[in-house]
């Protein structure tokens, strides 16, 4: 009977070992940027509260931002939970931050048909000068081999990734000691990591994770807009939405939803520039270029003023993102600034040309548009009289002086609905 007792309590035992331990699963797809550095602490935190055996992050990424990489890394860095960074699925790449990210992790590892690689300093809005360039490699080569040498991993080849553009297969990968391990899918993936120790930063964590169950945590509604709107080429495009939004409002006072769509739309597009490296000069050539298309509809340029704002609307889009850093790996698609370019200029030029131009034309309703206009007198003016004009007879003063029966008379304006004429020859 003693023995059946501790055949019990040993099972108890592995079945909670085997079946009572948790993994919190995340995935990243897309750039780095502010709002994924939040996804990431936040499952950090949520891991270490449900004291989870490790956080799985499931990457792709082609790279991102200087600022939320170094977040990511130093939280990964300071995790009291194992962290696992899994370059999955097929196809899939850390490119970039992406190879900053890889590294960092207690645990790296990619599935078949992955790349890794390609860290070295990029500028897509124009080229560093030599100076900055060295600056920007020294500055990138200096913090990977720090994380790969943290980690025990090959940093000779970290180093090289940033100085020499260097991209390898998975199988390489492995072979260099680059990443840990490969791995077709999650569940072989903690199967193979289970039993191993790994250093956080509250002490020393055996995994269970071979029969662990995974929870996964996906980004909320608002954070998944959020990270939709943090791509440049978005924020540009809500940019120039808040411009027309606002255009709009001025020309059209209570209109009221351009403007607040213009107004959100604008905010929107701040809330995203302010995490991006934008350069100010480009930002002021598209302030100059909207001001010389307001410019354009109100004086005759005969189209210098449009040509004008033509050219600045487009160099200060190429100009608008400068990334001068080795992490940043950040642009405006051209696909998405030429059509920009010339919807606004169309924008300017004809729309709103248009509407000024019938602003200015002659009132065709009402009583002002009775004045020009011409008739005969069918009496004599001394200076009161009447008048036939368009088909009605009117009370009438002459302002020229007396005009005789059946004279041909002209409106000069109109008072308490009697006409103020004048002789059509004076």
């Amino acid at each position: 009977m003693k023995h059946i007792l501790l055949y019990a309590c040993w099972l108890l035992t592995l079945t909670h070992v085997s079946f009572g331990q948790k993994v919190i699963s995340i995935t990243i797809d897309g750039t780095i940027n502010p709002v994924a550095a939040d996804y990431v602490h936040n499952s950090i935190k949520k891991a270490a509260d449900v004291k989870a055996e490790c956080l799985l992050i499931h990457l792709n990424t082609p790279g991102g931002l200087l600022q939320s990489t170094r977040t990511i890394v130093s939280n990964m860095l300071e995790s009291p939970v194992p962290v696992i960074v899994y370059i999955a699925p097929a196809g899939a790449h850390a490119g970039s931050a992406g190879v900053f990210i890889t590294l960092a992790a207690h645990i790296a590892a990619m599935a078949p048909g992955t790349n890794i690689g390609a860290a070295h300093p990029v500028s897509l809005q124009g080229g560093m000068d030599t100076v900055m360039n060295e600056k920007a490699t020294n500055d990138a080569a200096a913090f990977i081999i720090t994380i790969a040498q943290k980690r025990q991993r090959n940093f000779q080849w970290a180093e090289d990734a940033v100085r020499k553009s260097l991209s390898i297969t998975e199988t390489e990968a492995v072979n260099t000691k680059v990443v840990d391990l490969l791995a077709k899918n999650d569940r072989e993936l903690l199967a193979l990591v289970d039993g191993k120790s790994i250093e956080v930063s509250t002490g020393t964590k055996t995994l269970h994770t071979k029969n662990a169950s995974v929870e996964t945590i996906e980004m909320g509604f608002f954070e998944k807009i959020l990270n939709i709107i943090s791509d440049p080429n978005i924020a540009y495009i809500l940019f120039m939405l808040g411009v027309y939004g606002l255009i709009f409002e001025l020309y059209s006072p209570g209109a009221i939803f351009p403007g607040i769509i213009g107004v959100i739309a604008l905010i929107l597009a701040f809330y995203t520039m302010q995490a991006l490296p934008i350069n100010y000069a480009g930002l002021a050539l598209i302030i100059f270029a909207v001001i010389l298309f307001l410019l354009e509809v109100k004086i005759v340029s005969h189209g210098l003023l449009a040509i004008g704002g033509t050219i600045s609307l487009l160099l200060g889009s190429m100009m608008l993102i400068r990334s001068d850093s080795s992490l940043e790996f950040i642009k405006l698609s051209m696909s998405v600034v030429i059509p920009c370019v010339v919807v606004t200029a169309c924008f300017f030029l004809f729309i709103i040309g248009m509407g000024l131009k019938a602003q200015r034309q002659k009132t065709v309703t009402g009583s002002n548009a009775m004045i020009g206009k011409t008739g005969v007198s069918i009496e004599m003016l001394n200076p009161l009289g009447r008048v036939m004009l368009q088909g009605e007879i009117w009370n009438a003063a002459s302002l020229s002086g007396p005009i005789d029966k059946d004279e041909k008379i002209r409106v000069v304006s109109i008072e308490h609905l009697q006409l103020q004429v004048e002789s059509f020859d004076s």
